[in-house]
């Protein structure tokens, strides 16, 4: 009943704003789970829209306008419900709460207003404010093996040190280097933003150290860090390869190698159908990337007693560095659209959490207004919302913008080196690395060394000798610049396509930007993007004496970007941003990928479709793409048992259901046996079909590790290799032949076998009626764990918009 009454609340108000939100006929909604209040003790606004955004869950792609009002909050710059003025003392400031804890905050000027986004950060997000501004720090630094974001979540205690926070404050003098007076502007934003959580906690007698200018500037990294980087995992990718060279031979092992990676297949989905040259390689003979000898990577540990208790925290500081990405959008160009106005259906995956990282703000300044979400600490810019003009979202792109450099040791008396050596070669010099000090994490000293490159992630051998690794990041001590595109997306600036363009630019983080305006839509994939030196394969380590620096960045024109999309659709959801470009060397972009779920748009789309076809892909299946091609394999040939045939029966009938991984009646278990089914089985499928050349043993569990055999790499794997076998069409084919060592035959044998053998266990669990099988229903809780509250498991934006713009 509470959820019932919940939503009929919410539909009351949003009807009449639908009906004429600034007096434009504008549709405009968004939602935040599972409130906007992230304080303790808990408040009403800690959990209020969860239920909204739980009950959207089971309509799956049958939405309509009436559940759009229903399950949604307006976005349409009015206060929702009954309004309550918070006090501040400061002349020129109103902040009003409306019925759902959302502030709107107007100020004469443009330092009221960002004094009152300081207010309500630290009124609403005072835990997360305490426990991010120090680890932000660990992002700003690029310190390596410490995982800054589940250092916010732990609760454990790092203490930057002198070194550190002077990195963050080089960047106030890069600011305005840069800028000019507007880098001067965002200093003085970031200044009164500072100024106004200290307010609050003096007006509130909470006694805490004072948030400053730095704090403003390192959570911009944090965030950036998070979400906004890619690539950096070439110490794995040679490694890998190593391996596979050392197992399979040195020609053999490199192209399974080249298989498995998946770097840029001409199949992978894309944003824009535009080609934009980013390759694999940079030009002429591989003469400057390395190979390690395989087991030889060795990881950094900064921490100068390991012994410390840093669970979650400390990870392998030569793998790929820790990260999210699972946002989307759906934008629709005005002429796909029924109405002829753009439609938009976005926003970013941020993980569930309470407090959560983001929160809802309406910022009316001099000149400008913006509604959506900021980020405790810097939110008197808008990351992700709309003006009355436009509106914007943004998705983890995973661009290529780190770079493993392999430093060749040496010893300055000329003597062999060892992984100890404290030196390395460089344009001919033996030089010293240099020593920084991050500061402490739960007492222990932060200690680590550092090249002309950036930190040492680990040491490795190529062909015996010692070499060290170190990361470099585009990035690196320019975190505050991408607060110039916030800036001017909040205040308007973003008028049209290319100003959008130009403005999406100035983010060096790498993300896929969504736009829609009343005219046009568009799409920016951001980025401080490195030209390489010619003669390097971008997946492995770069030698880095010196002859293979990077020359450049890659100008705003060469990234990728479109206006209004492949028949009027920008459909993204981390997929590869255009054909020709390779993103980052840590991730796979093949021929499977989870955003070809957002498919059956209608000739014209109304704002209802475009919901439906997102809210049906949060609960589908993306191993369901690949059945057609597993069906057709083992269509050939007969089935072990009969209880493997109606395993395979109930498959092909979730598939047919658009594969509904979802708990509609609320019972704990997902309503069709073909989801714990496929749970079963798709992993021995996948191990079925790379087998004949990996063998079961560790080459196999390498590729597992770096690639995933159970995720969208599997699947894609799977895919193209079972297309070739049956003699269907297929553009970049992988170069062996896997399932069934090419053999048609023994591949349906294998595959029959690999579904018996995966359905044992709910034999031996639940007996050999396949219709009566059941999977528990998964739950997502709210990280760390601070309130109880549970919902059903979907893959949507954590915040998410819903609009349609009037066309003027």
């Amino acid at each position: 009943m509470a959820l019932v009454l919940a939503a009929v609340a919410v539909g009351g108000r949003a009807d009449a704003g639908a009906a004429a939100a600034n007096g434009r006929g504008d549709r405009a909604f968004s939602i935040l789970p599972p409130g906007n209040y992230g304080g303790l003790p808990t408040t009403e606004h800690s959990t209020d829209q969860l239920a909204l955004y739980d009950g959207l869950t089971p309509l799956r792609g049958h939405v309509t306008d009436a559940d759009i009002r229903s399950h949604f909050l307006p976005e349409d710059f009015a206060p929702v419900g009954a309004t309550h003025e918070e006090v501040t003392g400061r002349p020129g400031l109103r902040i009003l709460y409306d019925s759902y804890g959302i502030p709107h905050i107007t100020g004469k000027t443009q330092a009221d207003v960002a004094f009152g986004a300081g207010w309500v950060s630290a009124r609403d997000r005072g835990i997360l404010l305490v426990l991010g501004r120090a680890a932000a720090r660990v992002a700003v630094a690029d310190v390596p093996g410490i995982d800054a974001f589940s250092l916010v979540t732990s609760g454990q205690k790092f203490v930057p040190s002198a070194q550190s926070e002077a990195l963050v404050t080089a960047q106030q003098d890069l600011l305005v280097r840069t800028y000019g007076d507007k880098g001067r502007q965002i200093l003085a934003d970031a200044a009164a933003t500072a100024a106004g959580a200290n307010a609050y906690d003096e007006a509130n007698g909470i006694n805490r150290d004072p948030f400053t200018v730095n704090d403003v500037i390192a959570v911009t990294a944090f965030i950036g860090s998070i979400f906004g980087a890619g690539g950096g995992g070439e110490a794995t990718n040679s490694d890998l390869l190593a391996q596979l060279q050392q197992g399979l031979g040195t020609a053999k092992g490199h192209e399974a190698w080249n298989d498995v990676m998946l770097s840029v297949d001409p199949e992978a989905p894309t944003t824009t159908k535009k080609t934009f040259s980013y390759p694999v390689r940079t030009g002429g003979p591989v003469t400057g990337s390395l190979t390690v000898d395989a087991g030889s990577v060795v990881p950094l540990d900064p921490r100068q007693h390991p012994q410390s208790d840093t669970d979650g925290v400390v990870v392998d500081a030569a793998a790929v560095p820790p990260g999210k990405q699972a946002s989307n959008f759906l934008v629709v160009a005005p002429g796909r659209s029924q109405s002829g106005n753009s439609l938009a259906v976005m926003g970013p995956q941020l993980g569930y959490y309470y407090p959560e990282i983001v929160e809802q703000v309406h910022l009316k300044g001099p000149g400008y207004e913006s509604q959506g979400v900021g980020v405790p600490g810097m939110s008197m810019y808008t990351l992700i919302g709309r003006t009355h003009d436009y509106a914007w979202s943004l998705t983890s792109a995973n661009h290529d913008v780190r770079d493993v450099f392999a430093e060749q040791l040496c010893e300055p008396d000329g003597s062999p080196p060892t992984r100890a050596s404290t030196h390395y070669l460089y344009k001919s010099v033996c030089r010293p690395f240099r020593t920084f000090d991050a500061g402490t994490l739960n007492g222990d000293p932060i200690v680590f060394p550092k090249s002309v490159h950036g930190p040492v992630i680990g040491t490795a051998t190529v062909h015996g000798r010692p070499y060290a690794l170190t990361r470099k990041r585009s990035t690196f001590g320019r975190d505050a610049l991408n607060l110039g595109a916030l800036k001017d997306m909040t205040q308007g600036k973003a008028t049209t396509p290319q100003k959008f363009f130009d403005t999406a630019n100035q983010f060096g983080f790498t993300f896929n930007w969504a736009y829609a305006s009343r005219q046009r839509t568009a799409y920016f994939s951001s980025g401080l993007l490195p030209v390489r030196a010619p003669g390097l394969d971008r997946r492995l380590p770069t030698l880095g004496t010196g002859g293979y620096e990077w020359r450049g960045f890659l100008p705003g024109d060469q990234h990728p970007h479109d206006i209004g999309g492949p028949s009027g659709l920008l459909l993204n959801w981390n997929n590869l941003s255009a054909p020709g470009f390779m993103q980052g060397d840590d991730q796979a972009y093949g021929s499977v990928h989870r955003v070809e779920l957002f498919n059956r748009f209608p000739g014209q789309v109304d704002l209802a479709d475009d919901v439906s076809i997102m809210n049906r892909a949060a609960t589908g299946d993306f191993r369901a793409l690949v059945w057609p091609e597993i069906r057709a394999v083992l269509a050939g040939g007969r089935a072990p048992s009969s209880i493997d045939a109606r395993a395979v029966r109930l498959l092909d009938e979730y598939v047919a259901r658009d594969a509904p991984r979802v708990d509609a009646d609320l019972d704990g278990f997902y309503d069709h046996p073909g989801a714990v089914i496929m749970d079963a089985v798709f992993r021995p499928l996948a191990e079925a079909v790379v087998t004949p050349v990996l063998g079961d043993g560790d080459l196999r569990a390498s590729v597992d590790r770096v690639r995933g055999l159970s995720g969208q790499a599997g699947a894609s794997i799977i895919d193209k290799d079972l297309r070739l076998l049956l003699g269907r069409p297929e553009t970049g084919p992988l170069a062996l032949r896997y399932c069934g060592g090419g053999s048609l035959a023994r591949c349906r044998a294998s595959l029959w076998q690999a579904i018996d053998q995966g359905i044992q266990p709910l034999i031996a669990d639940q007996g050999t009626v396949p219709g009566d099988w059941r999977g528990q229903a998964a739950r997502t809780t709210f990280v760390p764990g601070l309130i109880p509250d549970t919902m059903r498991s979907t893959n949507r934006p954590t915040f998410q918009q819903v609009l349609e713009l009037q066309k003027r």
